[in-house]
């Protein structure tokens, strides 16, 4: 064993303290850094050398400490669970803040909604029924029709104008996807050439893991960590990243709520390959702009929108048409609708002034009002287009409920998965500063022992044969 080999000895220990305190100060400095994981310096004992020859002394201690790495302490599985969460979390909510904003436009029930003004517009009639030859009831009932007309059209243009919103929304996620689905390949190139050459590359993952995350609430996609360190991101299945190589994903679809299309997701690639989705804010996005023969709700409300309209027109005609004028001529249609397209958007009032209502039964003489009563009971019918409205709300507002329930169980799943995570991978300012200072009394003792081995030699090598002269 060497003499100076205590130096030696030393010095490791005060290398490693010194780093210990450089990895202190950096998980200090990034406590409130978004997705940085904490963490720790690994060590290892040096082992003696063999020792052997005449002036061996048999056992002798190890030869100070290896600095090995800088661990980043975390969890894979607490990790991807919280990937998981994300996803859940991003579909339920992106269904359940459309739905509260649709239900907020619907006004239900209030004095602005669809059925109170169905039921003003039946109670026109009744008072028009009670004073059949008062012309302000008659102009009431017009104007009525008309505001009931255009309140039905502006109900079906602010679900449409929703409907393209969620769908420009669904068009940024795709391009957000893909743009971090780039950063995520970069950062598995850097990561992969840092770990074969021996670097840390712990803030790499801490970055690519946050992005990660993200992809995971936007889309639901799923991610693991490769033997080489790379991370692999799949999304039905099929790798969105791996290695260093990303694909990009295309978004189609019809341009109007009207069309009857559904949305296709496919590879940039291989357009005629589609992708499953569902998951994350795509996912839910997607739901809800599918058409409204496979539940989407925002087509849904707007083909109820059109056959309220349509129940309107063909039930008021029906008996309009089963009366007649205070002059004795058959009544004709109250409302037209369009031979194309949107029936609530060209649901029209044909009745242009009061002489034209058909108020009379047929044969009943001018002052009758019989089937001016008859059209005031149509709402209580049980096809009426009130019940038809009052179905599809009820309807609504249960699914409604339901999806912000579950969104909120889901963001809870959320929140409880990033704290277990955060439990083990965030810095603790208090468990920082007691290893900062564990770090600091080691460094001041290894410089003691360093003294020490060096006061000794100093008497070994120049007062050592030298007593008495």
């Amino acid at each position: 064993m060497s003499t100076f080999s205590g130096l030696t000895t030393a010095a490791s220990g005060l290398a490693a303290a010194r780093r210990g305190m450089d990895v202190v100060g950096q998980n200090i400095a990034n406590q409130k850094t978004e997705g940085y994981s904490r963490q720790r310096v690994l060590t290892s004992a040096v082992a003696a050398v063999a020792q052997s020859g005449r002036f061996s002394v048999g056992a002798v201690p190890g030869h100070g400490v290896s600095i090995d790495g800088v661990a980043r302490l975390g969890d894979a599985l607490l990790d991807a669970r919280v990937r998981d969460t994300l996803g859940a979390s991003g579909f339920w909510s992106a269904r359940a803040v459309t739905a509260t904003a649709i239900e907020a436009s619907l006004a239900e029930p209030t004095e602005n909604g669809l059925a109170t003004r169905l039921s003003k517009f039946w109670s026109g009639w009744q008072d028009l029924a009670n004073t059949p030859d008062s012309g302000a009831a008659a102009a009431s009932v017009l104007e009525s029709a008309k505001e009931l007309a255009s309140h039905i059209a502006g109900g079906y243009r602010t679900v449409a104008t929703q409907w393209s919103e969620a769908r420009a929304g669904a068009e940024r996620t795709v391009s957000q996807v893909n743009a971090a689905a780039d950063q995520i390949a970069v950062l598995n190139g850097e990561i992969r050439d840092a770990l074969a050459s021996g670097r840390s590359a712990n803030e790499l993952m801490d970055q690519r893991d946050l992005l990660a995350q993200g992809v995971a609430r936007m889309s639901g996609a799923a991610s693991t960590v490769e033997s080489d360190g790379t991370m692999t991101v799949r999304l039905g299945g099929n790798a969105l990243v791996s290695g260093s190589d990303a694909r990009h994903l295309v978004l189609t679809g019809p341009a109007a709520i009207d069309a009857g299309q559904r949305f296709s997701l496919a590879w940039d690639s291989a357009p005629d390959l589609p992708v499953s989705i569902d998951g994350g804010e795509l996912g839910g996005a997607l739901s809800v702009l599918a058409p409204a023969s496979e539940g989407g709700m925002l087509a849904g409300l707007a083909a109820t929108y059109d056959a309220v309209a349509t129940a309107l027109a063909d039930a008021l005609n029906a008996q309009h048409r089963a009366g007649v004028t205070a002059s004795g001529q058959p009544g004709g249609d109250f409302f037209t609708l369009p031979a194309t397209g949107s029936a609530a958007l060209g649901l029209r009032v044909a009745v242009t002034s009061a002489s034209d209502l058909a108020l009379a039964a047929p044969g009943a003489g001018a002052k009758d009002a019989t089937n001016a009563d008859l059209i005031s009971q149509i709402g209580r019918r049980a096809d009426s287009p009130d019940a038809l409205w009052s179905d599809h709300v009820t309807r609504f507002g249960v699914a409604t409920a339901a999806d912000v329930q579950r969104a909120k169980v889901s963001d809870s799943a959320a929140v409880a998965a990033a704290g277990a995570q955060q439990s083990v991978a965030a810095v603790d300012g208090d468990e920082e500063t007691i290893n900062l200072l564990a770090y600091q009394t080691a460094y001041q003792a290894a410089a003691r022992v360093m003294t020490a081995v060096d006061e000794a030699l100093d008497v070994l090598i120049n007062r050592t044969g030298v007593v008495g002269r």
